[in-house]
């Protein structure tokens, strides 16, 4: 029997909030934050438990995200959080995809080895790792835990094995 190849079109993503007040703790620079819903991880001493539950974002169509950062957030600087993005992996990569000239910062509790490469080449920095609250730290930047990393994609992504 002849298989059929379906593309999905993802045309859609669950968000929570975009800040664009302008965070100095969400990597270099002042950036705006994009707030994505869900996270099955539910870190003690989360910062932001409100993202947790996916039923209670808002649903987004993906082409009207771009449109909205790319009015808003002018210095192009964005940092994507949550909540877990990887979560809603095919949006969150096809949103990156369409953002092009963006610095992009992706926050996720994820380790590096667990993270598709694909979407490793459309972003500066990640910050991987689960948050820990007896390894809280408030010196190191941009982490939370020092379990967590703070990566320059740039840097480590040609010693990758594809």
């Amino acid at each position: 029997m002849e298989q059929i190849k379906i593309s999905v079109l993802i045309t859609k993503i669950i968000i929570n909030s975009i800040d664009y007040k302008g965070s100095i703790v969400d990597g270099p620079g002042i950036r705006t934050v994009l707030y994505v819903q869900g996270c099955k991880k539910r870190c003690e001493g989360c910062h932001n438990p409100t993202t947790w539950d996916l039923n209670k974002g808002k649903v987004c169509w993906i082409d009207e995200i771009v449109e909205e950062l790319r009015r808003n957030c002018l210095n192009k600087k964005l940092t994507i959080s949550g909540g877990e993005p990887l979560l809603q992996y095919p949006s969150i990569l096809e949103l990156i995809k369409k953002l092009e000239n963006f610095n992009i910062v992706l926050y996720t509790g994820f380790e590096l080895e667990e993270i598709p490469r694909e979407i490793l080449d459309y972003i500066e920095y990640i910050k991987v790792g689960k948050y820990m609250k007896e390894k809280r730290t408030t010196t190191a930047p941009y982490i939370g835990s020092t379990n967590q990393k703070f990566v320059k994609l740039r840097k480590i992504i040609k010693k990758m094995p594809m």
